[in-house]
């Protein structure tokens, strides 16, 4: 099946709203800092070992690790499974591009434990997208704060259970003991065990300050005493709490920071990826900077807009098209496609049809999934506008018993 050249007109008439529509007015020229390559991420310890501002983000990173007691120094034994550790080195951005700061982070290579000797069980505290949607509905519809807050270094706060040995890092040997192995103590990033030390940590702690899990959802604690009623969801060490009372609110994130090493962000602005923007008409959320990034990997940043991101009418099948020599870039697109329907209900239908390939591409379902990110390019500032309104539950349901070609 040919790929669809259908030429595209102007886009304004689009019913999706944007951010123009949302009231949100601010110059278009800052977008273009969000795909600049000006400054590279090494690639490796010998690469970032001669810049300053590296050599300054890992020492930052190690003097936290000692504060935090992360390991002791013990000598090396045969029966011990000593883990490798890397350095990853990432730049931190603000919702629009600009460098935030430079992160460097110690990372044990967990591929090489073993069950049962230094690792059990494992959990990952990750809310679900429609959990994030719902809250966020529940508090413009009520006009409650919506506070974000940012966990550093989350993972040290989880002790380990079980004996986890791993090399020294790199750059940072002891030079009175440099045959020395760490004995971990707390939990570090790359540990399969990590994420699930760190929540149980964290949910015990949220228990005493009167917290409890939700039911539907692992990674959403609510608080409810009296009249006050409180909601927290938790997405590793990404953190978003709102509720009626902006005092109670500002008192747990004050007792949280006493447990924690936690920056408040203020009101929510740039959420996993998300943009927020709090106008006179509601919450206008985005993910203008995930597109761009997603557009210029592609190499799509320059190309010819679609207006609609299907051609009507026309449904794929399993056997267009021949099949491509590697999936792999397929996959990885449309995994990344998966993540923007959160703000992007309009490519929803769409992106559930080139996943349904993703064990079979062929060349037919790869210029569906070329035409979605074309699409992508003339909608880039479209979104979810997020207004007061009923609370009342509705329900759509649309059943399709005929649509499928393959059977």
């Amino acid at each position: 099946m040919p790929c669809d050249n259908i030429t595209s007109d102007a886009l304004s008439s689009h019913p999706m709203v944007t951010r123009a529509r949302a009231g949100i007015v601010k110059p278009n020229p800052k977008y273009a800092n969000v795909v600049t390559n000006d400054v590279v991420e090494p690639n490796g310890f010998v690469q970032a070992n001669k810049e300053s501002r590296w050599r300054q983000a890992m020492g930052d990173e190690f003097n936290a690790l000692q504060r935090a007691g992360t390991w002791v120094l013990v000598p090396p034994h045969p029966s011990y499974n000593v883990l490798p550790n890397k350095w990853v080195y990432r730049i931190k951005r603000k919702a629009y591009g600009s460098i935030e700061r430079y992160k460097a982070r110690l990372v044990a290579n967990g591929f090489h434990q073993q069950p049962g000797l230094d690792f059990g069980k494992m959990f990952s505290p990750v809310v679900n997208h429609n959990t994030i949607r719902l809250i966020l509905a529940i508090s413009v519809t009520n006009s409650w704060p919506i506070r974000q807050l940012d966990v550093q270094n989350s993972f040290l706060h989880g002790y380990l259970q079980e004996d986890v040995y791993m090399r020294q890092p790199i750059g940072f040997v002891d030079p009175q003991y440099p045959t020395f192995v760490c004995k971990l103590r707390r939990s570090l990033y790359g540990l399969k065990q990590a994420p699930r030390a760190w929540f149980q940590c964290f949910s015990s702690h949220l228990e005493q300050l009167g917290f409890h899990e939700s039911l539907a959802d692992y990674s959403l604690f609510m608080y409810s005493h009296d009249s006050v009623l409180l909601y927290l969801l938790i997405y590793v060490d990404d953190i978003l709490i709102t509720g009626n009372s902006s005092y109670h609110i500002s008192q747990m994130i004050h007792h949280m920071s006493k447990l924690f090493s936690m920056k408040d962000l203020g009101p929510v602005h740039y959420f996993l990826g998300i943009e927020a923007t709090q106008t006179a008409m509601g919450l206008h959320l985005c993910q203008t900077k995930y597109i761009l990034d997603l557009l210029h990997r592609t190499e799509f940043l320059h190309s010819k807009p679609m207006t609609t991101p299907v051609v009507s009418g026309r449904r794929l099948s399993l056997f267009d098209g021949d099949l491509l020599s590697n999936p792999t870039e397929y996959r990885s697109v449309v995994g990344a496609l998966q993540y923007l329907t959160i703000t992007r209900p309009d490519i929803s239908f769409a992106v559930n049809q080139v996943c349904q390939y993703m064990h079979r591409p062929t060349t037919a379902h790869w210029c569906a999934v070329k035409r979605i990110l074309r699409y992508l390019k003339g909608t880039t500032t479209h979104g979810l506008l997020y207004s007061s309104g009923s609370m009342e539950l509705q329900a759509f349901s649309d059943a399709d018993y005929a649509g499928d070609p393959d059977d």
